[in-house]
């Protein structure tokens, strides 16, 4: 059977997906970053690549994988480019770091886990994005990120244990939850 290609660029439907795909866009880049004015940065200038690229994109229900794919590089195009310069760290910036607006019960255990996260290497915290905030399945993650889903699979496990074992070292308690079925949710 042909495999039907549907060119969307400059439609409306184009436009609607990738409106109601930012809120979502937002939270995977502030996972990325831990920072939501860096975050925001990174969403708008991967709106304004998507829409200069929209003829890029064939098939419209691929939107939201081709979209974090668009965030994901410029993201490590950035990473890239700050390795080059240093890191320049402005004050402001910490109003909304996550440690910062929660709880004080929980402030430790959000720390512990942001600077956790940091610590992982940039394939590990993006898998682990993807199945955990994004809740992708495996096949999902392997088709977007291009990658057989042993891979993913491999992955997910190393980059876990990896969390694990640093959260352990600083001394945090692990525990272990059951995963909630979609159908519940």
């Amino acid at each position: 059977m042909p495999r039907v290609v549907l060119v969307v660029t400059g439609s409306k439907r184009f436009s609607d997906a990738l409106v109601a795909h930012l809120p979502a866009l937002r939270r995977y880049a502030g996972s990325l970053i831990g920072n939501t004015a860096q975050a925001d940065d990174l969403v708008q200038d991967c709106v304004e690549r998507a829409l200069r690229q929209s003829s890029q994109l064939r098939e419209l229900p691929h939107i939201a994988g081709w979209l974090r794919r668009i965030l994901y590089n410029l993201y490590i195009d950035e990473l890239r480019r700050n390795r080059r310069k240093g890191n320049e760290e402005d004050v402001n910036e910490f109003a909304d770091d996550p440690e910062l607006s929660v709880s004080a019960g929980d402030r430790d255990a959000v720390l512990d886990l942001s600077k956790a996260m940091s610590q992982l290497s940039v394939e590990h915290r993006e898998i682990l994005l993807l199945v955990s905030v994004e809740e992708l399945n495996y096949r999902e993650i392997a088709e977007e990120l291009g990658i057989p889903q042993g891979t993913v699979m491999s992955r997910v496990a190393r980059a876990r244990e990896r969390l694990r074992s640093i959260m352990q070292d600083k001394g945090a308690e692990i525990i272990v939850l059951k995963p909630i079925s979609k159908e519940l949710q």
